[in-house]
């Protein structure tokens, strides 16, 4: 197995993960457990856009979001990442439709493992970012694409657990 084959494989642990939530009502899918602005749909949204916008300043191609902002109709306030989100704002994003969000966090990490599937060592060498110490590489910042992505299906898959707890 080669570093490109873990990477792609990283990939789809998310998105699996993702696939494998229970269905949510629209209530479900927008709710804040506990009180907190980051609802399931908020989470999922927010991975589909770190990898989308992370993606491409790396590989200098489009972002998928062009094909999906009308579908999501959030207006300007989708077009971000989420990340320095105030509550309010992240309260702001509210989707309704579960399998448009799915479909979205699946395309932007498919994306990403198809990009990553034919980097050579030199390209994942190449220092991406310079501002911080040490200086971060393609492969560094793909892992932590990955690694964001995985934290956030699992706090989207907590939460979505808590809110269908009843239900079992």
């Amino acid at each position: 197995m080669n570093i490109n084959e873990i990477l792609t494989g990283m990939v789809h642990r998310p998105i699996d993960a993702a696939r494998n939530l229970p269905a949510l009502s629209v209530e479900q899918l927008n709710a804040h457990p506990g009180g907190h602005p980051n609802s399931v749909a908020w989470l999922l949204w927010h991975t589909g856009r770190e990898v989308d916008i992370q993606l491409a300043a790396l590989s200098g191609k489009e972002q998928l979001w062009h094909r999906y902002r009308d579908r999501f109709n959030l207006g300007e306030a989708g077009d971000g990442m989420g990340y320095g989100h105030t509550p309010a704002q992240a309260q702001a994003i509210r989707v309704d439709d579960q399998e448009l969000l799915l479909e979205y966090v699946d395309a932007s990490l498919t994306a990403l493992g198809d990009y990553a599937e034919h980097l050579g060592a030199e390209e994942l060498d190449e220092i991406v970012d310079r501002r911080w110490t040490p200086e971060v590489t393609r492969g560094v910042r793909l892992v932590s694409i990955v690694d964001d992505a995985i934290a956030h299906v699992g706090q989207a898959a907590y939460a979505a657990g808590a809110l269908t707890a009843d239900q079992a």
